[in-house]
């Protein structure tokens, strides 16, 4: 087929939809494109059986139109420039355009300058939807999305050969400001030949936008955020300006959406928008060694981690750490978290309650460390030159945890010692008394712990009169004591008793500051002698925080202890972790590989042999390094074949 006859064709193709709305050789993006057809016919007055020359404004049009967007185009030149070095030797060319489509920056191959001109990809020319009809720049402008208007897509049929990628950029408060674009003179025919220039037009869209915010608003405080710590610093997805008090100024856009999906729009305080107070931001720069803090969505309930881009000028409103309001330091509490919303919140109520009487009930999974957060409240109050003293409910079989709580006088009973024994209880007078698993403690003895806590006193077993006793309550469990109270196992009266405030640990798995809690622990069992002086490699320490810790610190102890015994040089690298700490390939391939053969047993195996024995496909597949896949082929003694057929 000739270029007129496919010019002809694609006339009567766009006449055709127009009038009767169907058209099977539009893209994907059909809905959009055919609005974009109807508006040139209907709004516009536009023929395409009359093709219009590419329109180039004077120069000094032009100039006004770079003056308008003169700031801007300073911030955007570095990026223009980069993504245009990617692009280049692809047969791309690059326009930037103001928000009416005028192009104010291009980038192309001088060789081809008469095509491109003749084309309109040339500096000056003029892309609006109104003269170019159905175009990448154009229909960005109007339909305010990124897309692709690959070839027939376009309603001008001497642009059917192009293929043109744009992607909107928008101004601090939301508005179109400009249009980045990316063409080629020829081009595959698949549509979907162009998802890659999509993806890398919007990524480069996203960063002069963001270089532009920072550049506006580079006297003022920015918060800025993202669901990576590591990338936060670097490239934070999420960009706010803000005043002395907290309130957004201005947003990003994707800093709007997320603000949108709180139902503020743009009227928010970074308090309302995330769980925290205003002191919690502004000390992001004083608190923590990366200065880096971990923030938890209102909404969602998604873990962000912020940093603040602090202004040139600074701001009166905090102009040093000393004018900074900060919670009270407790080094007991503080050190068992970093920055955790969770954790953050709970250490903030153990330390307001660590001198006051009243009960504390703590709740987690088992293994997250609810001894150890009774033991720092008590080494952290008044009662800390007392006795800590711990019991195991569910551990002391139930015919002698009466006497082990409660102590018994001499003579109480066949094989008591000859001067009785002081019990737990009475232990703990003065001190803290901590009662773990309180969920297993039988009905029997809740009902004498009760009387212990309205009374403050004892009877031991065999006395004829109570003991006084003076010991704060600390009791735990990983149960669920209202369900236990449902079904007549545990007493709502002393439940209330011991609940004066609730504190919740969550899981290791769930905890923002996981790095924290590995670098805590490994250093705990060095400087108690329990390891030798090691250290946890790069690979290492990925694999530990991918990891979800069913067995929460209590596991990490163990992993940890393994470790250490496997590795060589005091270095802990991936190879030296307990297989279950390593994505397991039977559940890689039900969480990823859900279409290979359902009758092969070996998962892995199956994997392997569907993508023809790519190690590396099979990797990144299941998120795992090559060496990793080695490991498992070895030890399921997997062995690969020496030909493989490239059918």
């Amino acid at each position: 087929m000739t270029m007129q006859q496919a010019q002809r064709r694609h006339i009567d193709t766009i006449l055709s939809y127009t009038d009767e709305g169907v058209c099977a050789a539009l893209s994907p993006e059909s809905e959009l494109i055919g609005r974009s057809w109807k508006r040139c016919i209907d709004e516009y007055g536009l023929d395409p059986s009359q093709p219009r020359r590419a329109r180039i404004v004077t120069h000094q049009t032009l100039r006004e139109h770079q003056d308008s967007v003169d700031e801007f185009l300073n911030v955007a030149r570095a990026g223009v420039e980069q993504l245009y070095m990617n692009i280049a030797k692809l047969g791309y060319v690059l326009l930037l355009t103001d928000h009416r489509g005028i192009t104010v920056q291009f980038l192309g191959d001088r060789r081809s300058d008469q095509r491109l001109r003749k084309a309109g990809l040339y500096l000056g020319a003029d892309w609006s939807e109104k003269y170019a009809g159905t175009c990448a720049v154009g229909t960005c402008i109007e339909e305010g999305q990124a897309l692709t208007c690959h070839r027939v897509d376009h309603f001008d049929a001497t642009h059917i050969s192009l293929t043109c990628t744009s992607a909107p950029i928008l101004d601090p408060l939301g508005n179109l400001l400009a249009v980045l674009d990316i063409s080629a003179l020829d081009s595959p025919d698949p549509h979907s030949s162009q998802t890659f220039a999509l993806h890398l037009t919007q990524l480069y869209a996203r960063m002069i936008e963001d270089a532009y915010f920072l550049r506006r608003y580079r006297n003022q405080t920015v918060f800025r955020c993202d669901a990576s710590r590591e990338f936060v610093q670097v490239n934070g997805q999420y960009l706010f300006a803000i005043d002395g008090d907290g309130c957004v100024e201005a947003a990003n856009t994707a800093g709007r959406s997320l603000m949108w999906s709180h139902g503020n729009g743009s009227d928010t305080k970074l308090t309302s928008l995330f769980e925290c107070e205003l002191r919690d931001i502004w000390s992001i720069p004083y608190d923590q060694d990366d200065q880096v803090r971990a923030f938890r969505h209102c909404i969602s309930g998604n873990t962000f981690f912020a940093a603040l881009i602090q202004p040139r000028i600074k701001s009166t409103a905090f102009a040093s750490s000393d004018a900074l309001p900060t919670d009270e330091s407790v080094p007991e509490l503080d050190a068992l978290a970093a920055d955790d919303p969770v954790m953050r919140r709970t250490l903030g109520l153990a330390k307001r309650l660590r001198n006051r009487d009243v009960g504390l009930l703590v709740l987690g999974e088992t293994g997250t460390g609810k001894e150890v957060l009774a033991r720092a409240i008590h080494q952290s109050s008044h009662r800390s030159r007392r006795a800590f003293v711990a019991v195991n409910c569910a551990a002391i079989p139930e015919s002698l945890i009466e006497s082990e709580l409660f102590g018994y006088v001499a003579g109480a009973f066949t094989g008591a010692r000859a001067r009785g024994m002081r019990g737990m209880i009475q232990q703990a007078d003065g001190g803290t008394l901590f009662l773990d698993e309180i969920g297993d403690m039988p009905l029997q003895l809740q009902t004498r712990l009760l009387r212990v806590l309205a009374e403050g006193e004892i009877l031991p077993v065999g006395a004829d009169s109570p003991v006084k006793v003076n010991c704060r309550v600390i009791a735990a469990t990983h149960q669920d004591l209202g369900q236990l109270i449902e079904h007549g196992a545990f007493r709502a009266d002393l439940y209330y008793r011991l609940n004066g405030a609730t504190l919740r640990l969550p899981s290791l798995g769930e905890r923002a500051d996981r790095q924290h809690v590995i670098n805590r622990v490994l250093t705990h069992l060095i400087d108690q002698g329990q390891l030798p002086d090691v250290r946890i490699r790069a690979d290492a320490m990925s694999a530990l925080l991918a990891y979800d810790w069913p067995g929460n610190i209590r596991q990490l102890v163990n992993a940890l202890a393994f470790a250490e015994a496997t590795c060589d040089d005091g270095q802990i690298t991936a190879n030296d972790l307990p297989d279950e700490c390593l994505r397991d390939p039977a559940i890689a391939a039900t969480s990823v590989e859900r279409d290979v053969d359902p009758d092969e047993s070996d998962p892995l195996l199956a994997a392997l042999k569907k993508y023809r024995w790519n190690v590396s496909e099979v990797a990144r597949r299941y998120g795992v390094s090559r060496p990793t896949i080695y490991r498992w082929m070895q030890q399921q003694a997997i062995e690969a074949p020496r030909f493989q057929s490239k059918i």
